[in-house]
């Protein structure tokens, strides 16, 4: 049902690079081992001022660190999607996203003022990179699009750069 819903969220938009779910879940073990850190410390630190049974605290923020790790990662995975496609004025961008709160940003190239590929340390590790469209105006003038491979974005860049050219002509 999940996979469906998901299916028809994103119908017709082109997904993010496979490695992207591995990228996601390294990123939310590190919070889940944060959170179960945090809550060794707490725990020990105030086992002699309450009478706990030993792991009270602990226990469920494991299980719950546990569903995160293990749920979350494919649930934000399906939920991007993106597309390059033609639109009323020429060409645009869409870029759909949201786990809990949906988010479909549509980006006229005549609108991108410049464009970056980004990477980070663990983007880097699984060939990743980051597609960020800045666009005129104030609300919402920076567009990311995390995800995609890096000789994807980096074509992105020079297919969106090779339209914004041929506007100014």
């Amino acid at each position: 049902m999940e996979q469906d819903n998901a299916r028809a969220y994103n119908q017709g938009l082109t997904p993010l690079h496979p490695p992207q779910k591995s990228l996601i879940r390294l990123n939310t073990g590190i919070f889940a081992a944060i959170l179960i850190i945090a809550s060794v410390a707490v725990e020990f630190g105030i086992r002699n001022e309450l009478p706990l049974v030993a792991g009270s605290i602990i226990g469920p923020v494991a299980a719950f660190a546990l569903f995160l790790f293990v749920m979350l990662p494919n649930r934000i995975y399906r939920r991007w999607g993106y597309d390059i496609g033609p639109d009323g004025q020429g060409k645009q961008l869409r870029v759909l996203r949201g786990f809990m709160w949906r988010i479909d940003t549509i980006v006229p190239f005549n609108r991108i003022q410049h464009i970056d590929v980004a990477q980070g340390p663990f983007q880097r590790m699984f060939g990743l990179s980051t597609l960020i469209v800045h666009t005129a105006g104030t609300h919402n003038s920076i567009v990311t699009l995390p995800g995609l491979s890096t000789p994807d974005a980096e074509a992105m860049r020079d297919t969106i750069k090779g339209h914004i050219r041929q506007d100014m002509i």
